[in-house]
């Protein structure tokens, strides 16, 4: 059972929200919030699995929200949803330690699938918001490639070999099977991956290893 915050300002898109995720037997809404603030409390009294986060909200907006949930609870994944698809809230969530970006404008099932993928460990941007992120990437990809390749000199063969797998969209499970190890041990390198990077989130690491060549 995946254990959910729901955060939205908006009661009728809560309960819109909650009705699809309700059809989805293994996932269940344990605390819903109305504003950032209070989703950054229910995520400290209840411990979610996922923290599902509009953006703008009252006395706290979800990417400030984000950042804090991700400080106090960093067990907790995040996962954005709002109605903009601008390319200054798509950088700031996953700067803020967000592990997926949905619009809400986008298919049900995406929700249901990006829910699991970040609840497993992998990270999930919906397809609108991947292509933008793709265009950025092969927008400057010679320039960042040599900086990418730069940064992961410091990685050992086995830490390159599992970056390659996060940027390949894979979660934590599929790699441990993919390299037949153990998934607490998996979880250490992606740790010690993401610190030697100088990252927040798989996100931004799974960026690396595209922008390094290491994900065809």
């Amino acid at each position: 059972m995946i254990r959910i915050l729901l955060a939205d300002d908006e009661a009728m898109m809560r309960a819109g929200l909650r009705a699809i995720l309700g059809s989805d037997p293994a996932l269940e809404v344990v605390a819903e919030a109305g504003d950032g603030r209070q989703a950054v409390d229910l995520a400290i009294s209840h411990r979610p699995d996922v923290a599902l986060l509009d953006i703008r909200m009252p006395r706290l907006d979800g990417l400030a929200a984000a950042a804090e949930i991700r400080r106090v609870a960093p067990e907790t994944a995040v996962v954005m949803l709002t109605t903009f698809g601008e390319d200054d809230y798509i950088a700031k969530a996953l700067d803020f330690g967000a592990g997926g970006f949905l619009l809400k404008s986008g298919d049900p099932r995406e929700l249901i699938a990006g829910i699991h993928a970040v609840a497993e460990g992998a990270a999930y941007l919906s397809p609108k918001v991947a292509q933008r992120v793709i265009a950025q990437l092969a927008g400057g990809r010679m320039t960042r490639g040599a900086a990418a390749r730069d940064r992961i000199e410091s990685l050992t063969e086995r830490e390159r070999e599992v970056l390659a797998l996060l940027g390949a969209g894979l979660s934590n499970a599929e790699i441990a099977r993919r390299l037949h190890i153990v998934e607490g041990t998996v979880k250490a390198y992606v740790s010690a991956i993401l610190t030697r990077l100088d990252v927040r989130n798989r996100v931004q690491a799974a960026i690396i290893a595209h922008e390094a060549g290491l994900v065809a």
